[in-house]
């Protein structure tokens, strides 16, 4: 696809398998919260006195599929059709899932972080729609977002509008019951794994050259050992092939004669050897 394409965001975006799969989910617990209540929310919430002191680590997953309302439940499912849709065609589902999760997830950690003896439950997709927000930015930033359905906005100053606005409202610390850290989250959680993944393997290709590069020279390093030492075991065959030659074989010394013999046969399996030292 075209980054450098510009348009605007419609309705009638065709469903994509896991936006639809995750809508339906969401949708459902959302209606068997209802009829559960307040101690669905406190069980499965993500309260970070829990997770950090309780051991309730499966809250920062389920956190994500419940929410505090209808509109809470509707607005995020929406972003989730029109951002998740066209990033889930791109990546595929596998991958879209993955990073879905993982911002998700990442979102919960940094709320847990920032609040960390609170009994206060936070719930809510939040995180990883901000996470599919930030992704969409990056993958097109010149796509057109009509701001409150009417005021275009191309993608990249959407997302910057509101990471501003976001880190404003965390910073004023006012109770408006809202998980500004837990949506900054997400989309820090998002940049970094856009942005880290093509560093890791930059990381990877070089320490693998690294390693290339020192087995080769340790190699090197054995061939020019091995190449002076088949000099001097030659060195030493001229030297006694010569005595030979003046002497005679049977006027040689015992050690001359013994070591003439394995002299001669260290070169001949040197020389055997299907790499050219030489």
């Amino acid at each position: 696809m075209n980054r450098a394409r510009s348009y605007s965001i419609g309705f009638g975006s065709p469903w994509t398998p896991a936006v639809k799969a995750l809508i339906i989910i969401n949708g459902a617990v959302y209606i068997a919260q209802e009829f559960l209540g307040f101690p669905s929310i406190r069980i499965f919430g993500l309260v970070p006195y829990d997770v950090l002191h309780k051991g309730a680590f499966w809250q920062l997953a389920t956190y994500m599929f419940l929410h505090g309302g209808f509109m809470h439940v509707a607005f995020n499912m929406f972003a989730l059709w029109m951002f998740g849709s066209q990033l889930e065609r791109v990546w595929g589902t596998r991958q879209f899932v993955k990073y879905y999760f993982i911002t998700g997830i990442g979102a919960g950690l940094i709320n847990v972080a920032f609040s960390s003896g609170s009994l206060i439950p936070t719930i809510g997709a939040s995180g990883a729609i901000f996470g599919l927000l930030l992704a969409y930015g990056v993958l097109f930033p010149n796509n057109t977002i009509l701001l409150y359905f009417f005021i275009p906005m191309k993608a990249k100053y959407f997302v910057l509008l509101f990471a501003v606005l976001e880190f404003l409202m965390a910073r004023s610390y006012t109770a408006d019951g809202v998980a500004h850290f837990a949506h900054l989250g997400g989309m820090a959680v998002g940049l970094l794994y856009l942005k880290g993944r093509p560093l890791l393997r930059r990381m990877k290709g070089q320490a693998a050259e690294k390693r290339h590069e020192h087995k080769e020279a340790i190699q090197v390093k054995f061939d020019a050992q091995k190449l002076a030492d088949i000099q001097s075991i030659r060195s030493e065959v001229d030297y006694l092939l010569g005595r030979v030659s003046r002497v005679g074989y049977d006027n040689l010394t015992e050690e001359e004669r013994k070591r003439l013999e394995e002299a001669s046969q260290l070169l001949r399996q040197y020389t055997e050897d299907k790499e050219d030292l030489n």
